[in-house]
């Protein structure tokens, strides 16, 4: 499974940290695993069930979100040095999993997206940091899973939790217009 895994997201094998690369593969082999999935489903799981009939997949939308995030703090380190720090690795992995949790959101049912039980009890941003915890990616990751979405707006996030997150919400809202 890591060398399809690698295939769909070659964006893994850009974390320079051995370790936090290791992690990550690890946290979306064993999601997929766990949630019961194929590594064939990834490319047909929708990146939202907020857009009817979305013709983009999750692996679509998670690549889009780390290399917008990469371009962003890209921007941000030419124009502004060293007066705005991103951790490239941490920002890189928190991107990659930023919506693992819709693994355990989803559910097919007769040809069609759901939400699962589980989904409806817990979004995704709760359910994927949840589960990545378990696997000792750092907790400055972690956060950027449980803060991507509108669970983080009464909290402080760190630099590279905003950056995913409108990283994240450029992508949405872009192919939601």
């Amino acid at each position: 499974m890591k060398k399809q895994l690698l295939a769909l997201i070659p964006e893994i094998q850009m974390i320079g940290d051995a370790g936090l690369r290791k992690k990550t593969e690890a946290v979306w082999q064993e999601a997929v695993s766990r949630a019961g999935w194929t590594i064939e489903d990834l490319t047909g799981i929708p990146f939202t069930l907020l857009i009817p009939g979305t013709k983009v997949s999750l692996i679509e939308h998670t690549r889009a979100v780390a290399l917008t995030s990469l371009k962003i703090a890209e921007v941000l380190a030419g124009h502004y040095g060293g007066r705005v720090q991103v951790n490239r690795d941490i920002l890189l992995a928190g991107a990659l999993l930023h919506d693992i949790g819709k693994l355990f959101e989803y559910r097919k049912e007769k040809g069609v997206f759901i939400k699962s039980r589980d989904g409806e009890l817990l979004r995704h941003p709760i359910s994927g940091a949840a589960f990545s915890f378990g696997y000792g990616l750092p907790a400055e990751v972690v956060h950027i899973i449980a803060v991507h979405s509108q669970e983080g707006e009464a909290g402080k996030r760190t630099v590279e939790a905003v950056i995913v997150h409108h990283a994240d919400f450029v992508n949405f809202d872009c192919l939601r217009a």
